[in-house]
């Protein structure tokens, strides 16, 4: 049982032990910025029934992808989802197992994850795959630190078009182990290869790409693999599992680690999550990937089984040999993205890709002939976009949202991006000709 001091004494023992003079000087990593000032300001406790009415109302006051008509994307994008995927992963010998220490009642959880494994193989085009990461984010800084403790590096360059929130992840990891990270800025919505020729050395340890990337744009991956591994890199692709229906796997272009978030995989939108990352690598680095590989054998009855194999953290080994401190998989979340991808097969997924690659292209058309509207970079891309807007991007999101219109994402939201007066839209198999009509009818109502 662990010991919760409750007098000033305890405490004043407790801080003395470990070396400081207030509990504010153990905050002090935390920036002023984002403490709160004073204590909290709570109402007074609701009965179960004023609390449901309470939370009903302000669920109200949502405008969620079922209700609207939605372009958002930027990681998290509104695919169709058979509604057989929640039947399915509802069954209890999926919902009853979390971890599956004990593979004799977890057969089901743990075949869920071999089928997941062998799923995200195909897709990527690699050799082996781990039960899944938390999220696409966290599952590119893993690649990052996977990549140093391979190559024995402590440099790693990261490009300009990546996703910010992952960028932003992958310094919170480099912090601690003393990790550089070099940003290649970008130039017209992605990469110039020299920059990463410049920046690329036999110091670095990885090459962090995203394709398509940020501003949905495709990078030029058989230039960029040519030059990191010419320096000893390696390469480490962030992919969207659609754009594989179409675009040439990871492994056909020579990466080493394979990542990307698979939210897009049978997954609703849920405002943002959960969700779940997927990591892939060459054979040559199983030892190194992080959380945990399940396997097939026999028992000794030769019947069919599934066992936890490889488990690299530092709960099953000496902490200073984990590879990782991830300590669990988006296990539900995975199951959802194998039935998808089970149910629609690889022609359904190469389906799915052709028609968010038509409808965005039609979408961007019809949006770049409206006076004042243009694409913001004349690049290839798969799925999403980035649009100059002759009016304030925030505004525009506001008001087509009166509509239940979705209109995008303001990317202003990231500073230093240069991109304040432009809207990132993204299109999927859902939308119809119509609603992208609408769309484009709705914006031109706007800027008149």
């Amino acid at each position: 049982m662990s010991y919760i001091p409750n007098t000033d004494a305890d405490r004043k023992l407790m801080l003395e032990a470990i070396g400081v003079a207030s509990i504010d000087e153990l905050l002090s990593v935390v920036p002023h910025e984002v403490r709160l000032p004073h204590p909290l300001s709570l109402p007074s406790a609701l009965s179960e029934l004023e609390l449901t009415d309470l939370m009903a109302e302000m669920a109200d006051q949502n405008l969620d992808a079922d209700q609207c008509v939605s372009f958002l994307g930027a990681g998290v994008y509104d695919h169709y989802v058979p509604s057989a995927i929640k039947h399915l992963a509802g069954r209890s010998e999926y919902l009853t197992a979390y971890t599956p220490y004990q593979p004799e009642v977890s057969q089901g959880t743990l075949q869920g994850i071999y089928e997941f494994q062998t799923m995200i193989c195909e897709l990527t085009g690699l050799e082996v795959a781990n039960a899944s990461m938390y999220d696409g984010a966290s599952a590119a800084a893993e690649a990052m630190m996977m990549a140093c403790a391979a190559t024995k590096r402590k440099q790693v360059v990261v490009v300009g078009s990546l996703h910010p929130q992952y960028t932003g992840t992958i310094h919170t990891y480099s912090h601690g182990p003393g990790i550089a990270v070099t940003e290649i800025p970008c130039h017209q919505g992605r990469v110039n290869p020299d920059d990463v020729r410049n920046a690329v050395s036999d110091e670095s340890a990885c090459l962090i790409v995203q394709h398509p990337n940020f501003f949905g744009g495709l990078e030029e991956i058989t230039e960029l693999e040519t030059i990191v591994h010419k320096a000893g890199a390696l390469l480490v692709m962030i992919v969207d599992p659609i754009s594989l229906g179409l675009l040439k796997s990871p492994g056909e272009y020579g990466a080493d680690i394979a990542v990307g978030e698979g939210q897009a995989l049978g997954n609703h939108m849920s405002y943002g999550g959960p969700a779940l990352g997927f990591m892939a690598v060459k054979k040559a680095f199983i030892r190194r990937i992080p959380g945990r590989i399940a396997g097939k054998t026999v028992d000794d009855q030769g019947r069919r089984g599934f066992v936890l194999t490889l488990q690299a953290r530092e709960q099953h080994i000496r902490r200073d040999k984990a590879t990782s401190n991830i300590c669990t998989s988006q296990q539900l979340n995975a199951l959802m993205a194998t039935i998808y991808l089970s149910l629609i097969g690889k022609s359904g997924l190469k389906k799915v890709a052709d028609l968010c690659l038509q409808k965005s292209h039609y979408a961007a058309q019809q949006i770049s002939e409206l006076p004042g509207f243009d694409l913001r970079y004349q690049i290839p891309y798969f799925k999403e976009f980035v649009v100059k807007t002759p009016i304030d991007p925030a505004q525009l999101v506001h008001d087509l949202s009166r509509s239940k219109i979705h209109a995008g994402l303001d990317l202003r939201r990231f500073p230093g991006m240069d991109l304040d007066d432009c809207l990132l839209v993204a299109v999927t198999e859902r939308r119809t000709k119509q609603q992208i009509d609408l769309f484009v009818e709705s914006l031109a109502a706007l800027s008149d």
